[in-house]
């Protein structure tokens, strides 16, 4: 299985390795840090038991020439030691990978969350273009892509594990151009087509908003360098508007990752103390660990966080930060599950080497990486739909004819207004998110009543 650049691959986790300034990369579920210098000094001794022989270079100057003389088609050599480098950090993970000046201009637009493309996040698994996730309000989204579902064609010509690479990069353009794709939803027996309009993507990763009086709703889409700050100023805003809240939910559902620096802040943004994320490598600089302040925008207001199996990357450093510190209950799928640093480290102007350089854990010593983050309590992908009782005529005391008035009701109050439809309109629309918002509901009960919250 291996991650490339489509239309959004989202920005890892970008940690700040080898004393480098923090930047971030591209991949669906992971961490990475920033371009940095290469670790100079004398090697170890140990490093002399593998020393490189002579017989392996000969091998592969052999088949170098080979490839010139023999193949079928001239190639140039530029284009075989390009192919050389990519294949020789292929061979490594999946997220380590060679960055050529287009590779390195891909991960500038991800940095400024700005691009021509569809908003999707895509991978190579065993030779299929697998959506890991679409990003909200883009035209991946609003066409119906969901996480799981499988490009089979772009523009009429099938994906193929020889073109798969060809295929990524048509996935961008400029915005305005239009792209057909044929997608396999899961569990679907045939493709369906989808023509799209390309547009600029730039996105607002964070969206606040009240579920209910008392209950706020925190959509955060993917991690950037401003998602933490987007996060204070409109939190901040709605508690300066409608008041201190009961509880909240964080949505972090098919949130495909981003910055390290964005993951730690908005933990931090909901912690008092605790350790946030540790990140463990071989080098010295790659052992870092980001430990939580006192300042809870919430202050202790109970907490649920939704996630599913597109939450990847720095979602699951917040969930896993949220969860250990028995701050926020767990609710939904199990996570993504990669649990590696990437650090960029950069060749010349025009050349980088994306390589992992590190796993990273939860506060609890926890490795979440290619197991994820179980929920504590799972919730099936399903949707519902509302029951028509319309021909039920009664269905309270107060449809009996003749029935006795209730002395102490207020005039022209709807007995019938128990909260019930609007429950039954968020449950139809969006069945985990009902759920959540009932979760938290309780919590705060909990908390009202004078029980302790944490888990």
């Amino acid at each position: 299985m291996r991650f490339s650049h489509p239309c959004l691959l989202a920005l890892l986790l970008a940690a700040p390795l080898l004393h480098a300034q923090a930047a971030p990369d591209t991949a669906p579920a992971g961490s990475e840090s920033a371009p940095a210098k290469a670790a100079s000094g004398p090697a170890p001794a140990s490093a002399s038991a593998d020393q490189v022989d002579m017989d392996d270079v000969r091998n592969f100057a052999h088949v170098y020439q080979i490839i010139r003389q023999a193949y079928v088609e001239k190639v140039d050599n530029k284009t075989l030691m390009n192919d050389a480098i990519k294949g020789m950090l292929a061979g490594l993970d999946p997220h380590s990978a060679y960055l050529d000046k287009e590779g390195l201009q891909e991960l500038n637009e991800d940095t400024t969350g700005q691009y021509g493309g569809l908003g999707i996040e895509v991978m190579e698994d065993n030779g299929l273009l697998k959506i890991v996730s679409p990003i909200d309000d883009t035209p991946a989204s609003r066409a119906g892509i969901k996480p799981g579902d499988v490009i089979t064609s772009i523009n009429g010509k099938a994906v193929t594990p020889d073109n798969i690479d060809d295929m990524f990069d048509a996935l961008r353009g400029d915005p305005g151009s239009k792209i057909t794709l044929g997608i396999l939803h899961e569990k679907a027996d045939q493709p369906v087509s989808m023509s799209l309009t390309r547009e600029r993507i730039s996105m607002t990763s964070v969206k606040v908003r009240e579920l209910e009086p008392g209950y706020a709703y925190i959509r955060i889409s993917q991690f950037q360098d401003d998602t933490a700050s987007d996060l204070e100023k409109k939190l901040g805003a709605l508690l300066q508007k409608d008041g201190t809240q009961k509880g909240a939910i964080l949505d972090l559902r098919s949130n495909p990752g981003g910055l390290l620096t964005a993951a730690v802040s908005v933990s931090d943004d909901f912690l008092d103390s605790g350790i946030i994320v540790t990140t463990r490598g071989r080098l010295p600089d790659a052992n870092l660990t980001f430990s939580a302040h006192p300042g809870d925008l919430l202050n202790g207001a109970p907490m649920v966080l939704l996630t599913d199996n597109g939450t990847a990357s720095a979602a699951e450093i917040v969930s896993g930060a949220l969860k250990d510190n028995h701050r926020a209950l767990i609710v939904g799928r199990r996570t993504f599950g990669k649990g590696v640093v990437q650090t960029v480290l950069p060749l010349d102007n025009d050349h980088a080497v994306k390589l992992t350089t590190a796993r990273y854990y939860t506060p609890n010593g926890t490795s979440i990486q290619a197991e994820g983050i179980k929920p504590d309590i799972p919730l099936a992908d399903l949707t519902v739909a509302k029951v028509d009782d319309s021909q039920n005529p009664i269905s309270s005391e107060a449809d009996l004819p003749h029935h006795l008035a209730n002395e102490s009701a207020a005039a022209g109050g709807d007995i019938d207004n128990d909260g019930s439809a609007e429950d039954a309109k968020l449950a139809t629309n969006d069945y985990a998110l009902s759920q959540a918002l009932n979760i938290l509901k309780g919590l705060a009960l909990r908390k009202t009543a004078g029980q302790p919250v944490a888990h």
